[in-house]
């Protein structure tokens, strides 16, 4: 099989300015409703957390794990690329990415800066793991059942690193528009090598593809903390309608096709 025909076979999007407008709504989505359900619905920033015996950030962990574990099941059974599959899978990790970052940092006490430092060091050696088993860790690559695995671990430790990382940045007197505008700032840059460098296109990718996480929590958080924390204290359900709104219309209209090995090598 030529690399050409292998390309077609990758389940992964195309990458172009579309995926990335869905992939930081995704991610704002991710955080909005982590918050909603381990906050506002079990209650864990509230003066009763705790008294259930059960740990919001865990159960939450629990719910949105389980359902990355389904979703990822069946984008690895898949033949094709699948768009709402895909960005389902993707969804998933950024929500559970939320509320296991959450956990870490606040419940288990290692705080953002240790949270940050250990997720990061597990996205790192994911890659390096992938690389050294596979050769690449091109995303052109994912049409491989172990390639995919290894897509999929990387992308949920980035998602949760994504969350430690801005909340530890939003925390200082930055704010979360200080940090958005750093992290947006942090991807204008990447875009830049892209256009204007010879840089590795893989390394780029995966570099954005981080730090979009940051970005949209800092922004998710933006939107639903209280106004005394610099939020707009906006309702975090509602706000998590309204972004999921605007994904699923953005999926439906925006053209959705595969990577491709090739596409990979002449950007």
């Amino acid at each position: 099989m030529t690399d050409a025909e292998k390309g077609l076979l990758a389940k992964v999007p195309a990458i172009t300015l579309g995926f990335w407008i869905v992939k930081i709504l995704a991610t704002t989505f991710g955080e909005t409703m982590g918050d909603t359900v381990s906050m506002s619905w079990l209650g864990e920033t509230t003066a009763s957390a705790g008294q259930s015996g059960l740990n919001g950030y865990v159960v939450g962990t629990a719910i949105f794990g389980a359902l990355l574990a389904v979703f990822v099941y069946f984008q690895v059974r898949a033949k094709q690329f699948h768009p709402a599959l895909y960005w389902a899978t993707i969804i998933a990790s950024t929500t559970a990415g939320t509320t296991l970052a959450d956990f870490a940092t606040r419940s288990l006490g290692i705080g953002y800066p240790g949270g940050s430092m250990l997720l990061l060091s597990l996205v790192i050696g994911s890659l390096f793991v992938w690389h050294r088993s596979m050769g690449t860790i091109s995303a052109a690559s994912v049409h491989e059942r172990k390639a995919e695995l290894f897509y999929w671990l990387t992308i949920t430790f980035s998602q949760t690193l994504g969350t430690a990382l801005g909340d530890w940045v939003a925390d200082g007197p930055l704010g979360y528009l200080g940090a958005a505008t750093i992290f947006g700032g942090a991807l204008i840059l990447i875009a830049a090598a892209y256009f204007f460098t010879r840089a590795d296109r893989v390394l780029l990718f995966w570099s954005a593809f981080v730090l979009t996480r940051p970005l949209g929590a800092v922004v998710g958080d933006f939107l639903d903390k209280p106004v005394a924390n610099g939020g707009l204290e906006l309702s975090r359900l509602a706000a998590s309608i309204v972004l999921g709104i605007a994904i699923v219309m953005l999926i439906s209209l925006l053209p959705q096709r595969a990577e491709t090995v090739l596409e990979q090598e002449h950007r």
